[in-house]
């Protein structure tokens, strides 16, 4: 029988640095910042993890800057899209 539990992926720091191409450091700025934010820690070791929200939160910060918008410019539009 098959369960219908659902399996979140869950990401270290190490692992949204492979996938976005950006530092483990930046990333660690980018939370000191509030630009993005993590789920939990695991109890064991006190590591941060992350969800596909974090990693989506990511990739718009990527975009942003992009198009050389300020990291305090996009907190604000981050806020304001999470708070419409």
């Amino acid at each position: 029988m098959e369960s219908d539990t659902i399996h979140k992926a869950l990401y270290l720091v190490k692992d949204l640095s492979s996938l976005s191409g950006l530092s483990a450091y930046t990333i660690k700025y980018y939370l000191k910042l509030g630009l993005i934010k993590e789920v939990g820690r695991f109890p064991e070791t006190n590591f941060r993890y992350f969800d596909d929200s974090t990693l989506e939160a990511l990739r718009r910060v990527i975009d942003l800057r992009k198009d050389d918008i300020s990291l305090s410019k996009i907190r604000h539009i981050m806020d304001k899209e999470a708070h419409p």
